[in-house]
């Protein structure tokens, strides 16, 4: 093992309809060759609540620190990123880097629309603790073939169940800093994901200048191949 790679904490963001317990396998995998690693909840209430609150947490480590973002997790680590010290680079999973004055909705509306924009249901109730409107979550019955369609039957339906909403105030809201353009950056495509049409994903890592790789995987690439994915993760503490 490097000794930057013992020196510096990989801290893991998730992202909409999932919680810290999907990076069981990429956890498993870095703790076993003895990098430090930790995975704070996301509170999934808008971009600048809830980098704020990842951003806080970051800021309180002690040393570099290499982050990484899933999904939704990638436009927090964009946003806290800029104004953290002592975050070293920024690793993309399936994940959103959006520039300034950009928002999830903006990046994703000139390419073909993935399947989670038809299958994304609201509450009929508003998001506690969000700007305003209602929660976002998966249709139960489409989940695994939206989110994770590579993962096994029963993982999929505790998952659809247990399924963490992400306020709809987030798809809209513009993010206010990128972190990506003064940090190095490393991407990994998910060339099966239906959650975020891998044309964005392969455009966001370009226009980032990212070291990139493609796995033939779902969304939740992270869970079904965690090896690959802390290889990946490795790869950047390196």
């Amino acid at each position: 093992m490097a000794d930057n790679e013992s020196k510096t904490t990989v801290v893991l963001v998730h992202g909409a309809f999932a919680d810290a317990s999907g990076w069981y396998g990429v956890i498993r995998e870095l703790q076993s060759a003895g990098i430090p690693v930790l995975a704070p909840p996301n509170p999934e209430r808008g971009l600048a609540f809830d980098a704020a609150s990842v951003g806080a947490f970051v800021a309180a480590i002690d040393g570099p620190v290499l982050l990484v973002g899933h999904s939704y997790g990638g436009a927090i680590i964009t946003q806290a990123s800029a104004t953290l010290n002592n975050v070293v680079g920024l690793v993309y999973l399936a994940a959103f880097g959006l520039d300034e004055g950009e928002s999830v909705g903006a990046v994703q509306a000139p390419f073909a629309v993935p399947l989670l924009a038809a299958n994304a249901r609201p509450s009929t109730y508003d998001a506690v603790g969000a700007a305003g409107g209602p929660e976002l979550y998966i249709d139960l019955a489409t989940f695994r073939e939206t989110f994770c369609s590579d993962l096994p039957a029963d993982l999929s339906s505790v998952m659809a169940v247990s399924q963490r909403p992400v306020a709809a105030a987030t798809l809209n809201e513009n993010c206010t800093a990128a972190g990506w353009k003064t940090l190095p950056s490393w991407y990994m495509v998910a060339a099966g994901d239906n959650a975020i049409n891998p044309d964005v994903q392969q455009f966001m890592a370009q226009r980032m200048g990212a070291t990139t790789q493609t796995i033939q995987a779902s969304h939740c690439a992270f869970i079904s191949r965690p090896v690959e994915t802390a290889a990946f993760i490795r790869s950047a503490l390196k």
